[in-house]
């Protein structure tokens, strides 16, 4: 089967061919560094190390590039107004977006290139253009002509006439047309700059893109993506730009973007002050949950993010979870495992379409609602097998081998979206919790560690069963429960995890972006 994307360049869904046997070239445009980021912001990182991790499972040898953007108006701004330097704010949000990346399973790009480390790179490319008449000087800045470049506006469909009508231009600017961008800006005082062939200044936004993904990717690479509100004018002029440049299409042979995050019918933003900080949504819901509300939904169609969403991906990812500890409880119940005797037929079965039919739904498109269907039909299949052996209707010796297929199949594709079914750390919160519940119940050995006392807790239920006192026993199971400790009672004995003790909570919007 062949992957199947749809470019945003043709308007249709083609089969992906990429430009070197084996290997793919990704380029996908990252944060601007002058705020805290949010879920919006999470989409799109998701969204590509999906497919990052999707191409890789089909054979090839991903190459995925990502910057930053650290040089741009909104950073100079937030840096005056705070009354520090400019790469002091963009370092802050570098280290909080990649912790935020790591806490949700994203994997690192290959390359991270920053804007300001090859402003040489971005000189080059500028004065090229100029040479070649695609670009004018003008009172210290630099332009883009648009109206040198045929074929402008076949990425987002915008007509020039359209824009001349629509567009203005600012004080201060001296474009020729309207649509004009500005390559590199004259220096203001305050502001960082560096020196250039038309005086001190810095680059536009656009020629940073340009100019870090044709470094490490070269002209021609597979895929450029990013949000589809980067369409226009950021993708359009990066093409614009890069041809004329190179005197070579296509820039990129595939553009692949994602739709944007929603609050209450409008597009998640800072400007808007309505967005969800990543870290203040981690403090609220676990990792795999925040991953199975983005990945849910198609990418190129809208996600409404509110309660509703996560109580739902949090119900979807204990069903996954519980399963898995279903089929664990069976595989630690037998004693031999010497691998001798048939697979069950139907979990064999189970097993062939479950990856079957997950590859199907991803090469369509990357349909990873599709994806999470097939995996749970495996689920199911999983949960039938779990319940004969604890109900004694087979033996768990007969069902471990197509249960260590289904197991491994499982891990597999949920592990292709990115879903690690990792307990939440124990937190400050939920220490004080566990300790005032093992206090209540004279626990022995208070000054414990977490662990030590849960262990010690579950210890006095057990005996709490076993005399027959149900009312103790249910006491400390929800206690726990209400500290963030599920416990699982299991053929094998009770098993505690750390689940989000808020986990009905949405993170609150807004921020000082």
């Amino acid at each position: 089967m062949a992957l199947r994307l749809h470019n945003t360049l043709t308007k249709k869904v083609e089969e992906f061919v990429s430009r070197d046997a084996g290997k793919a070239a990704l380029y996908v445009c990252g944060l601007t560094v002058y705020d805290h980021a949010h879920l919006g912001h999470m989409r799109a990182a998701i969204v590509f190390d999906v497919l990052r991790r999707y191409l890789e499972w089909k054979g090839l040898q991903v190459t995925h590039v990502q910057n930053f953007t650290d040089v741009d108006d909104r950073i100079i701004q937030r840096a005056q107004n705070e009354g520090v330097p400019f790469d002091e704010v963009t370092e802050k949000y570098i280290t909080e977006y990649r912790q935020a990346l790591e806490a949700l399973n994203v994997l690192p790009p290959h390359v991270e290139p920053r804007a300001s480390r090859h402003i040489p790179d971005m000189i080059e490319m500028i004065a090229r253009l100029v040479e070649q008449g695609y670009a004018y000087y003008a009172e210290g800045d630099v332009y883009f002509d648009v109206t040198k470049r045929p074929g402008y506006g076949k990425l987002s469909g915008r007509v020039l006439e359209d824009l001349r009508a629509g567009a203005r231009v600012e004080p201060g600017e001296f474009k020729r047309h309207p649509a004009d961008f500005a390559l590199w800006k004259r220096a203001k005082p305050g502001e960082p700059n560096w020196e250039s062939p038309w005086g001190r200044g810095r680059p536009g936004w656009h020629i940073e893109c340009s100019a870090m993904s044709l470094k490490y990717l070269g002209m021609g690479f597979d895929i450029h993506g990013g949000g589809d509100d980067l369409i226009f004018p950021h993708h359009e002029n990066e093409i614009a730009q890069s041809e004329s440049y190179t005197g070579k299409e296509p820039f990129a042979r595939y553009w692949i973007h994602n739709a944007m995050v929603m609050v209450r019918g409008e597009k998640m933003s800072k400007s808007l002050h309505n967005y969800f900080a990543v870290m203040d949504a981690l403090r609220v819901y676990p990792a795999d949950v925040i991953r199975y509300a983005l990945v849910s939904v198609h990418y190129r169609k809208p996600i409404e993010v509110d309660e509703e969403r996560f109580a739902d991906a949090a119900r979807a990812v204990e069903r996954l979870r519980v399963a898995l500890t279903a089929v664990d409880a069976v595989m630690a119940s037998v004693k031999v495992r010497d691998g001798s005797g048939q697979p069950s037929g139907k979990l064999v079965g189970a097993v062939q379409r479950a990856r079957s039919a997950f590859e199907s739904t991803m090469d369509d498109d990357l349909n990873t609602a599709g994806a999470l269907a097939a995996i749970f039909e495996l689920v199911a299949e999983m949960n039938r097998a779990a319940d004969e052996v604890q109900k004694g209707q087979i033996p768990a010796a007969l069902a471990q081998i197509g249960l260590s297929m289904a197991r491994a199949m499982f891990l597999e594709l949920t592990g292709l979206l990115g879903l690690a079914f990792k307990s939440a750390p124990i937190d400050h919160e939920v220490q004080q919790k566990v300790l005032r519940i093992a206090q209540a119940f004279r626990s022995t050995a208070v000054h414990s560690n977490t662990e030590t006392l849960i262990s010690n807790l579950l210890d006095v239920r057990e005996r709490a069963r076993a005399s027959k006192d149900f009312s103790t026993a249910d006491q400390i199971r929800k206690l726990l429960a209400e500290a963030g400790i599920i416990v699982e009672d299991l053929p094998t004995g009770p098993r505690w995890r750390v689940v989000s003790a808020a986990g009905s909570r949405a993170p609150s919007g807004g921020g000082d972006g």
